[in-house]
């Protein structure tokens, strides 16, 4: 289960918006937001995530427990 808030705020720290985080991934800011609002991400938009945004922690945002 992704950790919707912590990603946000990553991305937030990179002075990114939601639509510039989907173009990263090459969805739509439509369907990037249902990715995230059903918490799925395929491995390679996760591997892409954390080289862009730099993100030092990916298990705590990417592979949280319930």
């Amino acid at each position: 289960m992704i950790d919707k808030n912590a990603l946000k705020a990553e991305w937030v720290k990179k002075g990114l918006r939601q639509k510039d985080v989907a173009d990263i991934l090459k969805v739509t800011p439509k369907t990037l937001y249902t990715k995230l609002k059903k918490g799925v991400l395929g491995s390679d938009e996760i591997e892409t995530l954390i080289v862009k945004l730099d993100i030092e922690n990916p298990m705590d945002i990417f592979f949280k427990s319930k």
